[in-house]
């Protein structure tokens, strides 16, 4: 069997992966639509061209690999249309061959928790479109590892932050002003505990997964630190920015308004129940079988605003274009 890991999709979950693989000496080959390599990604990476929802193409680019890794993902107001049609190609070209499949998710399927902290074990009770996506995405994955079609390992983080990531609840809307000396960006609560995941520790994760047999046909919580407000951890923000705290607080009737005009923001709106209560992950299980690989918030901060900072002209010129 070839040592050739292959990702699919170029994203930050993607790259992080790749970092994580190329630390440990792997042939890496990374999918997309273009062909074209984004910044980050070193030039010891091979990029191939193509399209993930033709299962004919994905089992030729998987052809012969070790381990599958799939971080590619529709736009987030297309996962009710896109996403299961995305999956379903993936592992119908990945099953023909003896590559292991290790699958970034997020926390969606478990639905409202009240507050509750969030374990591997809770049943899937989302009542949102996205999260209901998300318990038949996952539920297809495992009872293709149950039905022995293929060989199956899940990783799941939570809200994520760090290098490369954009989009998201705590990236360039949150970041770039913060760097100007502008208040933070936040969505929902300032002062209840929401558990975020480093990019990085969320790659490193999904390397581990596709090295251990032991980790398949389960699914996994990415370790993370202590869970702090988003006041604490953005507060460590403005410090290592030298600059004084201030935020912006973006609630429902902004979501709402923003909703009109902006796909994402209004998609987001059934999801803001996690910025509304506390939000906890518990990766336990993770640590106790493979080790405790969370990233002290200090250091992935540190890195965060590194990253922020090498790329803020880029970035600012593209929010002024927003």
């Amino acid at each position: 069997m070839s040592e050739t890991h292959v990702i699919l999709g170029t994203g930050a979950l993607a790259q992080s992966v790749m970092r994580a693989l190329l630390k440990r000496g792997k042939p890496v080959k990374m999918v997309n639509r273009s062909g074209q390599r984004p910044a980050d990604i070193s030039e010891d990476v091979v990029i191939v061209a193509g399209d993930a929802y033709n299962a004919d193409f994905v089992r030729t680019v998987t052809q012969g690999a070790a381990v599958v890794y799939q971080c590619a993902q529709p736009a987030y107001h297309e996962w009710q249309t896109r996403f299961l049609p995305l999956q379903a190609a993936i592992l119908e070209g990945v099953v023909t061959g003896s590559a292991k499949l290790v699958v970034g998710e997020n926390l969606y399927m478990y639905g409202d928790t009240n507050g509750q902290p969030i374990h591997d074990d809770l049943p899937y009770s989302a009542r949102t479109r996205k999260g209901k996506v998300r318990a038949e995405m996952a539920n297809a994955l495992l009872e293709a590892h149950r039905a022995g079609k293929i060989k199956v390992a899940i990783a799941r983080g939570s809200d994520f932050y760090g290098p490369v990531v954009l989009n998201s609840s705590l990236s360039e809307r949150t970041i770039v002003p913060l760097l100007q000396g502008k208040p933070a960006e936040v969505v929902g609560a300032l002062d209840l505990p929401h558990t975020y995941t480093f990019i990085s520790d969320f790659g490193e994760a999904m390397a581990i997964l596709g090295e251990r047999d032991q980790a398949l046909g389960q699914t996994w919580h990415v370790p993370n630190p202590p869970t702090l407000t988003q006041r604490q951890l953005l507060t460590l923000f403005f410090e290592e920015a030298a600059l004084p705290p201030r935020f912006s607080v973006m609630g429902r009737f902004m979501l709402m308004f923003g909703g009109l005009f902006i796909p994402a923001a209004r998609e987001s709106l059934e999801m803001l129940y996690e910025f509304e209560q506390p939000f906890v992950v518990d990766s336990s299980k993770f640590t106790r079988a493979f080790g405790d690989i969370a990233t002290p918030h200090q250091a992935a901060v540190r890195q965060t605003i590194a990253w922020y900072r090498q790329h803020l002209p880029a970035l600012s010129g593209k929010q002024g274009r927003s």
